[in-house]
């Protein structure tokens, strides 16, 4: 026999509710001790009928059970109460960027010469004291930059003057040099070619000579 698909709505025949009740709650009851059993679960079951009588389980003391209950919940709102401050701080925190970064882009806009039209005197000194101010780092600055790039060009010129040094001093000692040894190469040729007659003899020279 197929079961039977049940409309989940409240049973209207009063014995017929009773019954069910009585099968359901058993079975949940059951179902509860066995999961408890097979995961080694905590579990604490309370079930309060139409009548109020009261029907229960627990794997362990039930009073623990609901202080551990209680605890959970006290911590788990006390995270979503902490979370939700710090969004709302976070939002605070965005819109006074928001105000800043637009009360930053207004200055710039009056730095630049724009919407100044309706800027008193007093905010027009203080503008122009802040151009001064910047106009004397850009200078300063600028300054700056220069003499580096003078003593750069300076090193520089001092290295080549230095390298200009070397190569003459170069130019002028190799072809001398080089003019002394095609003589004395020369002069060995020469003395090659030249037929030179000796008289060889032993003994000791003549006096009379």
């Amino acid at each position: 026999m197929v079961r039977g698909k049940i409309e989940m709505k409240k049973i209207e025949n009063a014995t017929s509710r009773q019954v069910t009740f009585s099968k359901r709650r058993n079975g949940l009851l059951k179902k509860a001790y066995e999961l408890s059993v097979l995961c080694d679960a905590q579990i604490s079951l309370i079930i309060f009928s139409q009548r109020g009588r009261l029907y229960e389980f627990s794997s362990s003391d039930m009073q623990k059970t609901i202080e551990r209950y209680r605890k959970y919940t006290k911590d788990h709102e006390t995270s979503n109460h902490d979370s939700q401050i710090y969004l709302q701080e976070l939002k605070q925190e965005a819109s006074l960027m928001i105000t800043k970064i637009d009360h930053l882009e207004f200055h710039k806009r009056k730095l630049l010469g724009q919407e100044i039209a309706f800027c008193s005197l007093e905010e027009l000194q203080e503008i122009d004291s802040q151009l001064q101010k910047s106009l004397g780092k850009v200078r300063e600055r600028k300054a700056q930059l220069f003499k580096e790039q003078v003593e750069k060009l300076k090193a520089k010129e001092k290295q080549l003057l230095e390298e200009n040094v070397k190569l003459h001093r170069k130019n002028v000692i190799e072809p001398w040099r080089g003019s002394i040894d095609q003589q004395q190469e020369k002069y060995k040729v020469i003395d090659l070619n030249l037929e030179v007659e000796t008289d060889l003899f032993i003994g000791l020279p003549n006096r009379n000579c």
